[in-house]
């Protein structure tokens, strides 16, 4: 089994957040799987929305999918995929919403990925926010076990 991989970062502010968020966006690939965690507050909506925000190729609203549980968006080169599973009770609950399709095809975000249980791909890219002292201040966590992240994420951290 592959040794985890990680980048840890100290974010100053929500922009700084958006910029991760944004160059991020334009390393993923069709069948890529970003698991947002985190404390509610930390940050992983506004952490999606600037991340699809930088992979439509015209501006829309990216309303949180908290209540709808899954959003879709025609990207470039595929769809996107952005659900919230935080009121799903169980992991088959995933394979209704048809998640496990996506993340084949789409490039898929998911907020509160423990919903996913034994469903988490294990090619995905955990990013794990922590609020910090300061409001404003975000620690972040990139982890990967699937070396076909080596790369982007050292373009990323090089950036």
């Amino acid at each position: 089994m592959p040794s985890d991989r990680r980048l840890d970062l100290t974010l100053n502010s929500p922009e700084d957040t958006a910029q991760l968020a944004a160059r991020l966006g334009q390393c993923l690939l069709p069948g890529d799987v970003v698991l947002l965690e985190g404390p509610i507050g930390a940050g992983k909506t506004h952490f999606a929305r600037a991340l699809i925000q930088s992979l439509l190729p015209q501006p829309e609203d990216v309303p949180s999918p908290t209540f709808t549980l899954v959003q879709t968006y025609d990207g470039p080169e595929c769809e996107i995929w952005h659900s919230d599973l935080y009121r799903l009770g169980h992991p088959d609950e995933v394979v209704e919403l048809g998640l496990l399709d996506a993340f084949d095809t789409a490039i898929s975000l998911v907020e509160w990925p423990d919903r996913l249980g034994d469903l988490q791909p294990p090619a995905a890219l955990k990013v794990s926010l922590t609020p910090c002292a300061d409001d404003e201040m975000r620690n972040v966590r990139l982890s990967w076990q699937d070396a076909r992240w080596d790369e982007r994420i050292k373009e990323l951290a090089d950036a």
